[in-house]
């Protein structure tokens, strides 16, 4: 499964508003709940915030990968942000976070979700790309570039 494949135009947003980590997830929540796929805002929710309690998902270098697993959708989802200010979002290297990537998978889909956020986190990884992140403009340069960097960085 492609990030290109589960990430589209209407769940990528530029300068996302926000003072704190809780209001940025409840913002990518927002997000995501607009996609036919969830189910259940309110359980989508529980599922990110009860993974977010066991350890924070801003992995560092100025990004955060909140996620979690419910039955509350019927396929995987996701949604994508840049912040318009730098966040504490007590990332693990303790840097603010600007990157956002927000990934919901169905409790009985295990690998595929692992894979996903395996395939995120290895090209949110290089700093060129996250960089390039940063001076986008639109959803769809975003998602397109996205695109581009994972068909270089994997066999699509």
């Amino acid at each position: 499964m492609k990030i290109g494949d589960i990430l589209s135009e209407d769940m990528v947003i530029t300068n996302l508003e926000g003072d704190s980590k809780n209001d940025i997830i409840e913002s990518m929540i927002d997000l995501v709940s607009r996609s036919p796929k969830v189910l259940d805002k309110e359980k989508v929710r529980e599922a990110i915030l009860e993974r977010e309690e066991i350890m924070s998902t801003g992995v560092g270098n100025g990004f955060a990968i909140p996620h979690g697993k419910t039955d509350a959708v019927s396929d995987i989802v996701a949604a994508f942000a840049v912040t318009a200010e730098p966040i504490d979002y007590q990332s693990l290297d303790e840097k603010p976070v600007r990157l956002v990537f927000l990934l919901v998978g169905k409790d009985n889909m295990v690998g595929p979700h692992i894979k996903l956020l395996s395939r995120i986190s290895r090209l949110m990884n290089k700093e060129e790309f996250r960089n390039q992140l940063l001076e986008l403009k639109t959803p769809r340069e975003i998602l397109d570039t996205f695109r581009k960097e994972e068909a270089t960085y994997f066999e699509v």
